[in-house]
């Protein structure tokens, strides 16, 4: 089928220029940025991705200078915009000072690629570095204040660039700008959906798997989910899917997953396991540390109900967010490590295999619905892998564990009361490790502070915070000092993904 390759450059955005291309019908698929496509009969254009690196540096990465010979549109963004220039003979500098966020974009030429756009849009911009002069035969699109080459074309070599970034959500018409490149430039023809989606993998499983048996870590959110249900269907019963209670998970957890799987044609093992993960973590304040810990916890129970039931495969629900925010490509940047990618401890007697690592979170609720999993797990908020440990700032304790447990189920509570918990991507508590001066009841109080963080996103990569009604926050707030005795001041965290990140550790 048609193909727009993008070349990672490891941008935290690169995977998720491929979804949004993706979305609108087309098949786009991410390559390592130095990979051959002479031979490639299928592919109808090539994106070179963002990246945190200077294109002037040494050891900065690059493409084969070959592509562009090869006739098909190419199409920069920001770190891919700055390398076309370069390699063009034009000049690429440090700026005076960098541009970060959104910020306003003036077309001054027209063109293809911002067909249907206003003159004036918002763009979201990340760089420290901007072309400052362009090749002979380039024509300047756009410029912002910091940017006055913020975009570039040249038609006859079917070469385009734009220092912001239009995969983002931040940038308002974005999505419009990447279907002018793929649909109207470079004519790739819609025949992607999830139906070969579900194929692919099915496909990967029989090769992978084949007579092997395995063990899934069931968490009872839709990504394990997900999985366990499309490698079940092939492997059936040497398929084993297992829980850990960690102590860490949310309210009645256990519970639900006893229910939710009782009907489902998958042996399910419950591993109890709460008093090792809260001896593990006791003293230790370090996310980094945290998630090591939990994840290497993990793995020994895997490996030890592996040797019990003679399986050697350990299949996750890795998608790809959790591995992009890893740091597993080859010039991403590590911004935490989970549980289930970078958090996996060395010399493993289990092979890992990871059936949704190329997917982001809406497309596996595509893949779920199509599945035909049942709603109360399609619809269920993103959990953390780590659980609540990474909801308690500093050191873990059970009665810090039951404050974020409580305070987590009144937001969520709350937020269906109102209809707005299927609104929002997450909405939880976090808890600060400090203490704050309060009043109740008459008599002074020195408690815990809780933090509501609730956010809108479509993928993971970005997000925005969400704008609750001050009266259904008020409502949250009241019940949480009211209900949980140890806090006694709520605060809402009104921060985007970027600069902050989902959770807080």
């Amino acid at each position: 089928m048609d193909t727009i390759a993008v070349l990672d450059f490891g941008g935290q955005y690169c995977h998720l220029i491929a979804r949004r291309i993706r979305d609108f019908g087309v098949y786009a698929e991410v390559f390592p940025s130095t990979t051959d496509f002479s031979k490639h009969a299928q592919l109808k254009g090539i994106i070179l991705s963002g990246g945190a690196a200077s294109v002037y540096d040494e050891a900065s990465p690059t493409c084969n200078k070959e592509l562009f010979h090869l006739g098909i549109p190419i199409f920069g963004i920001c770190y891919g915009h700055q390398l076309i220039a370069q390699f063009q003979n034009g000049e690429v500098i440090s700026a005076d000072s960098g541009e970060y966020g959104i910020t306003e974009m003036h077309t001054v030429h027209e063109s293809v690629l911002f067909e249907g756009l206003k003159k004036t849009e918002e763009v979201w911009m990340n760089h420290k570095d901007i072309v400052k002069d362009l090749p002979k035969s380039f024509l300047t699109l756009a410029s912002t204040i910091h940017s006055p080459i913020a975009a570039f074309e040249n038609k006859e070599m079917k070469l385009y660039g734009v220092q912001f970034h239009p995969e983002v959500s931040h940038t308002k018409n974005g999505t419009r700008i990447l279907e002018n490149f793929v649909l109207n430039i470079c004519h790739a023809n819609k025949e992607w959906d999830a139906t070969a989606i579900v194929g692919s993998i099915t496909n990967e499983i029989k090769s992978k798997l084949r007579d092997k048996k395995a063990i899934i870590g069931l968490s009872g959110g839709i990504d394990s989910s997900t999985a366990a249900l499309l490698v079940q269907r092939v492997i059936g019963k040497n398929l084993i899917a297992v829980y850990v209670d960690t102590g860490l998970m949310r309210h009645k957890e256990t519970e639900f997953i006893e229910q939710m799987f009782s009907g489902q044609d998958i042996t399910l093992n419950i591993v109890r396991a709460k008093d090792r993960f809260m001896k593990a973590l006791q003293g230790i304040a370090d996310p980094e540390q945290k998630r090591k810990i939990i994840g290497k916890l993990f793995i020994d129970i895997f490996d030890e109900v592996a040797q019990t039931v003679h399986a050697d495969v350990l299949i996750q629900g890795t998608i790809y967010s959790d591995r992009i925010e890893s740091g597993v490509t080859q010039h991403a940047s590590k911004i935490k490590s989970h549980h289930n990618v970078g958090g996996l401890p060395e010399g493993m007697t289990l092979q890992v295999y990871e059936p949704l690592r190329e997917l982001y979170k809406d497309e596996v609720r595509n893949l779920a619905r199509a599945l035909k999993l049942p709603d109360a797990l399609l619809h269920r908020q993103v959990f953390p892998g780590p659980g609540l440990a990474v909801r308690i700032i500093g050191e873990v304790t059970p009665e810090k564990v039951e404050i974020v447990r409580k305070a987590s189920f009144i937001i969520e509570e709350e937020l269906k009361k109102a209809d707005l918990y299927d609104e929002v991507w997450m909405a939880f508590a976090v808890l600060l490790s400090i203490k704050s001066v309060g009043i109740q009841g008459d008599e002074r109080t020195y408690k815990y502070p809780v933090v509501v963080r609730i956010i809108e996103s479509k993928d993971a990569m970005t997000a925005n915070f969400s704008k609750i009604p001050y009266g259904i926050l008020e409502k949250i707030s009241t019940r949480i000092t009211n209900e949980i005795k140890e806090v006694n001041r709520v605060v809402y965290d009104i921060s985007n993904k970027p600069p902050a990140t989902m959770e807080w550790e």
